[in-house]
């Protein structure tokens, strides 16, 4: 399975912005941690998406009702959804010149409570060592849910599942899906948010 880059810009994925924040004091301070207990890059990249997806807990497993977006807002607040996940694992890998993108998957929320198709996020992380690009789901594991840093066979969150209308998106994008930050930016809690969560994407208005 091959990853297909939006850009062809490394540096679109190294940008820090308001949402990857990477110059905040707090995320400085947390990837140079991280990357101080790593061997290498490689094992900087591993330990730090394990961090993300053990130590961030998802919004919606622990009932957190506060919206997170931004990085900084992820990681003072210990929670986020999906996306806000994935733009604190992108934060601190970009801290550390790893390029890293986001990744979206049309999935069922939830096959008997919500059966309704919405965006997921993760990430797209370049592996230096094996020159390529890889995805990883730092979702947050619980029953029924095992996602795992692998660079040979893809062990994300969620199984896609066509048959169901459930689709793949291959594709590594510099930025957060506009779409997606409007709905984070727009929504005051969780239980809001939840019935309002992206059904498309504004990237894909573009192609």
């Amino acid at each position: 399975m091959d990853l297909t880059l939006y850009s062809n810009k490394i540096d679109d994925y190294l940008k820090n912005d308001d949402v990857i924040d990477y110059k905040n004091e707090a995320i400085i301070e947390l990837a140079d941690a991280l990357f101080q207990k790593a061997d290498n890059e490689f094992y900087f990249i591993k330990i730090t998406y394990e961090f993300v997806r053990d130590n961030i807990s998802h919004s919606a497993d622990i009932n957190e009702n506060i919206i997170t977006c931004a990085a900084s807002e992820v990681l003072k607040a210990g929670h986020g959804i999906c996306f806000a996940k994935s733009h604190l694992l992108a934060a601190l890998l970009r801290c550390k010149d790893v390029p890293a993108g986001f990744c979206y998957q049309k999935l069922i929320l939830d096959d008997e409570t919500a059966p309704v198709l919405i965006y997921h996020g993760l990430n797209g992380v370049y592996i230096k060592d094996h020159k390529k690009w890889i995805r990883l789901d730092a979702r947050g594991n619980k029953p029924g849910v095992n996602a795992e840093f692998s660079i040979e066979t893809e062990q994300l969150a969620f199984p896609i599942r066509p048959n169901l209308g459930e689709v793949d998106d291959f594709t590594v994008y510099p930025n957060p899906d506009i779409k997606v930050l409007e709905i984070l930016r727009s929504s005051k809690t969780r239980t809001g948010l939840w019935n309002n969560l992206p059904t498309e994407l504004e990237y894909n208005r573009r192609r």
